[in-house]
């Protein structure tokens, strides 16, 4: 049993004798108080979908959920529904737009490393690389002799999603994205 401090976005956890997926986690310090950082956790439902926000102490025990990870790929968008298929067994697994919001901006159907969640044999998460390969659709021209100094543009990528590189960077440029920071994180390998 991990305490709340150790629990990561994603995470499958019994609480209330229910089973809810971790989507976010805040930390915070309250002034005043002897050593004990507190996490509120914001959860969805695994049945329902209803969503919950709980606060916990950093030493609170919680149980991890029995859930499976399945390798898949993205394939395609069925209206609301994003199916991926198992690499192993060739299932499809249908998750809806709302349920896989924050991740659907950082895959397309080039990246691989993608793993559904299932619980009870039914998907209900989606577990991205650490780190992605998208190409960068848009951005202001890259200044020549630009070093690798802290200064950013933003830059759309191929998916949608806007994020901040170096200067150095230039439309058409393969770059690296840290999908839990959603930063920039290098060039890709060529």
């Amino acid at each position: 049993m991990p305490k709340a401090s150790e629990i990561k976005r994603n995470n499958a956890v019994e609480y209330d004798g229910k089973t809810y997926i971790v989507r976010d986690i805040e930390r915070s310090v309250p002034q005043g108080r002897a050593g004990g950082s507190l996490y509120r956790m914001r959860m969805y439902d695994v049945v329902t979908g209803r969503k919950i926000d709980e606060t916990f102490k950093d030493s609170d025990m919680l149980n991890l959920a029995d859930l499976i990870r399945r390798p898949a790929n993205f394939s395609y968008l069925d209206g609301d529904e994003y199916v991926f298929m198992d690499q192993e067994d060739y299932t499809p697994y249908n998750l809806h737009k709302d349920a896989i919001a924050d991740e659907v901006a950082f895959f397309n159907e080039d990246t691989t490393g993608i793993q559904v969640v299932l619980v009870s044999d039914a998907p209900v998460a989606l577990e991205l690389p650490q780190v992605v390969e998208l190409t960068v659709t848009e951005t202001d021209p890259s200044i020549k002799g630009a070093s690798a100094t802290s200064r950013t543009k933003p830059a759309v990528l191929s998916t949608g999603a806007t994020i901040q590189v170096p200067e150095y960077i230039a439309t058409g440029d393969r770059i690296r994205v840290n999908v839990e920071e959603r930063k920039f994180s290098g060039r890709a390998e060529k």
